[in-house]
């Protein structure tokens, strides 16, 4: 996706049109691959003039700074000094006070006494002075995904994905309806399927702007949708976008330029040792309401970020939980880990460490909670960490509604109406419900189990029960029929017959 500022869109007629970039822009997307190539080994603010001149060239400031973002992610950039820039800066400001620099001697003279105390010359202290500015960094390499047109077509579905990033509903239709419903709930968004006339299925999705509390995470996934769309034969979507306040429609179609690249980012999660790839594969088997996430973005650690090896993304609620595992490590790597968790600060961190290390009492006197383990991480300990956490995420996503839920549906799972509130099944299942009745994990109207015990009858097929309870909306077939007074005998492999519960 580019950011919001880049986001290029015509309101003509009331609309909301993505102004997508053509095959008269391929030069311009040549030219901006190009500058990046051409930049490696320079320094950032070098390669940021080149793209200011590409963009007086060009007619539109907005799609060169989009080709350049979008670039960005294949650079990287580096800091690169003779000594570190940090302790250069220190050295140098405690000599410039002493010698009271004024004339340009006198910095000279700071600037030698610098170097000799850090066993350098001073054309190497200078040089270190402000190279970790993000300006003086050095594109150490570049390595696009892309040809032009590639990038033209990159550019194309990001600029949809950006606008589709402020919908409150989207309405897509696809000759693959199977892989886009799958994407849905692979994505775990909301939706429905509405059938049409004629046996069309239209899929609709709630957007971000339109959740109990919308979190930038939904938004992401949800314009994430468009890149599984966009690859079917034909397809088409319509967007209602809140433009500031305004409701304006976004059409998009097969007919638009909207492709996905062929050159897919590499999907495949990497990890830095056995311990770690074992303890993902058993926390995310457990289809816990925490959404495990793979090196996450770096915290600030002092003048240094850390990169912890996981973060724990609560479902119901814009929060997050830090992990990071301390391996068998030198003693050496074990204080610079140490120095690092001293140095985080307003997060929350759960660390897993090495009982051999023994070092989990200075981990919790740095206000970060130590798990201690011994060969693997042990999932209950970590999922009791975080149940202290959900208990309080909980307790005020019950505490913000009432005391009373009286949904209209005449039938209505606890998982169902708890996405409606944006809140985990925990926070309604102890709410009172006047209306219905608790069966199951489902609420059912009084008069509903009624009408469900003159319409089901003992000896019927379980079949038959079923069809009957799916007219009402209930799938849980066992808790309702044992609520009706029935259980279900099983005849071998042939199915199953609806019996009166004996007693």
């Amino acid at each position: 996706m580019l950011t919001k500022d880049l986001l290029r869109v015509s309101r003509a007629g009331g609309g909301y049109h993505p102004q997508f970039a053509g095959r008269e822009h391929r030069p311009l997307a040549a030219k901006a691959l190009g500058t990046f190539q051409g930049h490696v080994g320079e320094e950032r603010g070098d390669l940021d003039d080149a793209l200011e001149a590409l963009e007086r060239e060009g007619d539109d400031f907005k799609l060169v700074r989009g080709f350049a973002h979008l670039l960005e992610r294949e650079a990287r950039f580096e800091t690169r000094a003779g000594v570190d820039p940090e302790r250069a800066r220190k050295e140098a400001f405690a000599a410039g006070e002493a010698v009271g620099v004024v004339t340009n001697a006198e910095r000279e003279t700071a600037l030698s006494r610098a170097a000799d105390a850090l066993g350098t010359d001073p054309g190497t202290v200078e040089t270190a002075l402000y190279a970790d500015r993000e300006d003086r960094q050095v594109l150490a390499a570049f390595d696009a995904r892309w040809s032009p047109d590639e990038l033209v077509a990159q550019y194309n579905l990001s600029l949809a994905q950006t606008a589709l990033f402020d919908a409150t509903e989207i309405r897509a239709r696809s000759s693959d309806p199977k892989a886009l419903v799958s994407a849905v709930k692979r994505l775990r968004l909301m939706y429905e399927i509405l059938r049409l006339d004629g046996g069309e299925r239209e899929v609709v999705v709630t957007g971000p702007t339109r959740l109990f509390r919308a979190t930038r995470r939904y938004g992401t996934r949800f314009a994430r949708l468009l890149r599984t769309l966009a690859k079917a034969s034909e397809w088409r979507l319509t967007a209602t976008i809140d433009d500031r306040g305004t409701e304006r429609e976004l059409r998009l179609s097969d007919d638009d330029p909207v492709r996905v690249p062929d050159a897919e980012p590499v999907a495949e999660v990497s990890y830095d040792s056995g311990v770690e790839a074992d303890f993902a594969a058993r926390f995310e088997s457990l289809g816990l309401d925490w959404n495990l996430v793979r090196e996450p973005e770096p915290l600030a650690a002092g003048s240094r970020v850390m990169i912890p090896d996981f973060a724990f993304e609560y479902e119901h609620a814009d929060f997050r939980v830090f992990f990071e595992i301390m391996g068998f490590w030198t003693p050496e790597y074990v204080e610079k880990k140490l120095s690092q968790l001293d140095a985080v600060e307003d997060v929350e961190l759960l660390v897993a460490v090495d009982e051999s290390l023994g070092v989990g009492e200075e981990i919790v006197a740095r206000d970060h909670r130590a798990i201690p383990y011994s060969g693997s991480v042990r999932i209950k300990d970590v999922r009791d960490a975080l149940r202290r956490y959900e208990d309080d995420l909980v307790a005020e996503s019950a505490a913000a509604l009432p005391g009373e839920l009286a949904p209209e549906d005449d039938a209505v799972t606890l998982a169902k109406l708890a996405e409606r509130h944006g809140v985990s099944e925990a926070a309604v299942e102890a709410k009172a419900f006047p209306e219905h009745e608790l069966v199951g994990r489902t609420l059912v109207r009084p008069d509903v189990l009624d009408a469900l015990a003159d319409e089901i009858e003992a000896e019927m097929s379980l079949s038959e029960a079923e069809a009957v309870l799916d007219g009402y909306g209930i799938d849980d077939a066992s808790a309702t029929l044992s609520r009706l007074g029935y259980r279900v005998e099983w005849e071998g492999l042939g199915g199953g017959t609806v019996r009166e519960r004996e007693g």
